[in-house]
């Protein structure tokens, strides 16, 4: 249990160091063209998000994410303590991933995001991508598809693209971007928003998993 908990710690850590990381060298290289900071932005997510998922998935199941774990056990793939141990390293692992990037480029460790993400559009596409990257994975999982890394980390890369949100589609990393006033922040009030929409979009795949089943 140790070792999961580790790994999904530092795992999720790892990951909003390159969400984060990349997203301010980004901004800062491509001299104010906002659509190659967020290419350099999302071909570092989905780069760190391959080797994190296949390094890690044969120790932890490389979840990375509160609602693929709460999905986890809601199928009983997971017993609940097991998922709020995942939960607790999650959001503690991508906040410190976020102030460990703070650290790194000489910013203030302790911030709070101003930019703000907050209309309809924005989280119905939350909500859509989030849908999306459930499936993918409860999909890839029911076939042991030993591609399911690569079609993750491919998909979230489009889907900076593809979506008006730029693909969130995660509560841990959704709170914690919410403390990085940089390219990828998220300001706190409208937070809630997007995690309200994730949980919708969960419990949608959950219950249509269900019946499918059934």
């Amino acid at each position: 249990m140790k070792h999961q908990l580790a790994a999904e710690f530092f795992g999720t850590a790892l990951l909003l160091l390159a969400v984060t990381g990349s997203g301010i060298m980004g901004e800062s290289l491509a001299g104010g063209n906002v659509a190659v900071a967020l290419l350099a932005n999302s071909l570092a997510t989905g780069a760190a998000l391959y080797v994190l998922i296949s390094l890690l998935g044969p120790v932890s199941g490389a979840q990375l994410n509160p609602v693929v774990t709460l999905m986890a056990w809601a199928d009983r793939v997971i017993e609940a303590r097991q998922a709020f141990g995942y939960l607790l390293a999650q959001f503690t692992g991508a906040i410190a991933g976020v102030w460990a990037v703070h650290a790194m480029f000489g910013r203030t460790i302790f911030q709070v995001s101003t930019k703000p993400r907050s209309s309809a559009e924005l989280w119905f596409s939350e909500f859509l991508a989030t849908c999306l990257l459930l499936l993918l994975i409860r999909t890839g999982s029911s076939r042991q598809d030993a591609r399911l890394p690569a079609y993750v980390a491919l998909t979230v890369t489009a889907g900076y693209w593809a979506t008006s949100s730029t693909f969130f589609a995660n509560p841990a990393a959704t709170v914690a971007r919410g403390l990085t006033d940089t390219f990828v922040g998220i300001r706190p009030a409208d937070v809630g928003s997007f995690l309200l929409a994730q949980c919708v979009a969960l419990g949608l795949v959950l219950i249509v998993g269900r019946r499918l089943r059934s």
